[in-house]
């Protein structure tokens, strides 16, 4: 593997942690190492987040439903999701792929591409700068492991660091691409999902090869023109793609979906503030404030119902996000339904730098006095063992709302 080290054509990688929430799960609780750990919420309207490779044994995958996990695993240990810890975690190993190069554009908290070659030099090769990744990525998460892909352009990369899950390195001989791909099943390009499997299916075409052979003009005239040559240039291994290394984030949400259908009232306004503080501590782990606020609802019926709200003055506590998507919620009509699903997210997010215009009636000590409760609970949160500290309400000087009856 080292003499790929001196093939100037290996430019890209792709780094992808291995079973990434379970990982932090084990990380953080070692006794749940060797299980069956699903994350996820069990109930009946639940899906599976992730699962580890003890429960993928039992045919437990992501975006499965909980209860047919439950079905195929019923010795399953369940963890609920924690996104600020895996945030917290991301960081940590995003900031280790930005020591190797600066061109780096995630995926999602779990995965990026590396785009490698301006550090080839630097570092000693495509191969070098894999292994690297991997060892530093162990070190600055206590432990965790990430499969890493090696090759000519982004596709093969993402393909490769699949190759050989867990803790895998798998580099693409770029002299040998058209064997590593023609025995494999058309579900394995990149964008195949379905519906496309099924097309493809039912005009013959089960392995990469017979894309191949099929030729351009059928795959344009089962599939379209933009869709048939995309399949037909990943099936020949080409993919002329390069890094988005915009690193600004986009937006900040969380979401939960109930096991029964609710009523305005103490369960939803708990979860409001509950949502509130969990992306506060992002957008403070960030560096962001958020201009905006959204509220997304899905009733019993699932119709589902967004709104936005712009904010006086770019917000990173909770009590601001928390009176605006109350606010939101409040101009909804229900039309007698319960709620199955709530999400509040925060969007046009701004970094802590930029100068920040309160208006004139703000309450400039209020706010003051909100950023420092944060602070102290965010260190709160850092140091092993330390007290769960909780702040009392978000809105100070609010009572307590009342059930709806």
């Amino acid at each position: 593997m080292d003499h790929f080290d001196s093939d100037p054509r290996l430019i890209f990688i792709h780094a992808d942690m291995d079973a990434f929430f379970a990982a932090v799960e084990i990380l953080d609780d070692p006794s749940l190492a060797g299980k069956p750990l699903i994350i996820g919420h069990p109930g009946p309207r639940g899906v599976v987040a992730t699962a580890s490779y003890e429960a993928r044994q039992f045919g437990v995958h992501s975006a499965m439903a909980s209860v047919e996990a439950l079905r195929r695993c019923p010795t399953g240990v369940w963890r609920s999701p924690r996104g600020s810890r895996y945030q917290e975690i991301s960081r940590l190993v995003m900031q280790v792929f930005e020591e190797f190069t600066p061109e780096v554009e995630p995926l999602s908290l779990d995965e990026a591409f590396l785009g490698i070659e301006g550090s080839l030099r630097l570092f000693g090769g495509a191969v070098t700068i894999a292994r690297e990744v991997r060892t530093r990525v162990k070190q600055c998460t206590g432990g965790l492991t990430v499969s890493v892909g090696v090759a000519p352009n982004k596709f093969l990369a993402k393909l490769a660091s699949d190759l050989e899950k867990p803790d895998g390195l798998t580099v693409v001989d770029p002299d040998r691409i058209q064997q590593l791909l023609d025995p494999l099943p058309v579900e394995r390009l990149w964008g195949v999902g379905p519906r496309t499997s099924e097309a493809l299916h039912h005009i013959g075409l089960k392995k990469v090869r017979d894309i191949r052979g099929a030729g351009l003009d059928l795959m344009v005239k089962h599939l379209g023109e933009g869709p048939g040559q995309h399949l037909w240039n990943l099936a020949h291994g080409e993919d002329d793609r390069t890094i988005s290394s915009g690193r600004d984030a986009r937006s900040i949400s969380t979401e939960s979906t109930f096991s029964n259908d609710i009523q305005p009232g103490r369960k939803v306004d708990e979860f409001l503030r509950k949502a509130a503080e969990e992306v506060a501590r992002s957008l403070r782990q960030q560096r962001l404030r958020a201009r905006t606020v959204r509220l997304k609802v899905r009733t019993g019926s699932f119709r589902t119902m967004n709104r936005s709200r712009t904010l006086s003055a770019p917000a990173q506590e909770p009590g601001p996000l928390y009176e605006a998507v109350k606010s939101l919620l409040s101009d909804i009509d229900l039309d007698g339904e319960g709620i199955r699903l709530l999400g509040l997210g925060s969007g046009n997010l701004v970094p802590v730098s930029a100068p920040r215009q309160h208006g004139l009636f703000d309450d400039a000590a209020g706010s003051i006095r909100e950023e420092t409760v944060s602070r102290l609970l965010d260190e709160s949160h850092r140091v092993p063992g330390g007290a769960d500290l909780k702040r009392g309400r978000l809105i100070p000087g609010r009572p307590e709302p009342e059930e709806t009856p």
